[in-house]
């Protein structure tokens, strides 16, 4: 081992232990429970005809995940986009979803799950009559809690050309891109 490297090592290594010691006071010191119908720090949010909760949030996590239930009641879902740096699972709790990843395109049903890693474009839709729901997780989290309360509040904007450029900027700056239209059902 070269002499520099021999002493830099033990300052990395201090640097990393006093890091990971406060990301371990920042979390929770003990497990929650979050009801059914109830979020953690978002409940009920109306997006796009869905309603969002969420069940665990980046701040439990340090950002290293957030786990979303939504209830569908609308067919369809969002256009084919991509995570720059966010893996995306998706578990069907109810009814029955088109899922793209990709290429490939899967339908999934009650108990199915699908994972769409960053950088791959992907979109789902709600294809049953009736309600669904759909447990999504990101990892890590991201902005994806403030990408949803934003994306809620843009529901309500009447201009189009407005709405279009709020929405391209919001994809933008919450580190994803649209890719194309969503998925057809």
């Amino acid at each position: 081992m070269k002499r520099s490297h021999f002493f830099a090592f033990p300052l990395v290594a201090v640097a990393l232990v006093a890091e990971a010691g406060t990301s371990r006071q920042q979390r929770p010191r003990k497990g929650f429970k979050v009801a059914k119908g109830r979020g953690r720090h978002i409940e009920g949010l109306k997006v796009l005809g869905a309603t969002f909760d969420c069940k665990v949030s980046a701040k439990d996590t340090d950002g290293q995940l957030c786990i979303f239930d939504t209830i569908r009641t609308a067919k369809g879902g969002p256009p084919l986009h991509l995570h720059y740096d966010q893996d995306e699972w998706f578990y069907v709790i109810k009814g029955s979803f088109k899922v793209q990843v990709g290429e490939e395109i899967m339908f999934l049903k009650e108990g199915d799950a699908a994972f769409a890693p960053r950088q791959v474009p992907h979109t789902f839709a709600k294809i049953n009559e009736g309600e669904a729901q759909l447990m999504v997780l990101f990892q890590p989290a991201g902005q994806m809690e403030a990408f949803f309360i934003e994306r809620a509040a843009l529901d309500s904007e009447t201009d189009p050309v407005k709405k279009q450029t709020a929405l391209n900027s919001l994809w933008d700056r919450h580190g994803m891109k649209v890719m194309g239209a969503p998925i057809s059902f």
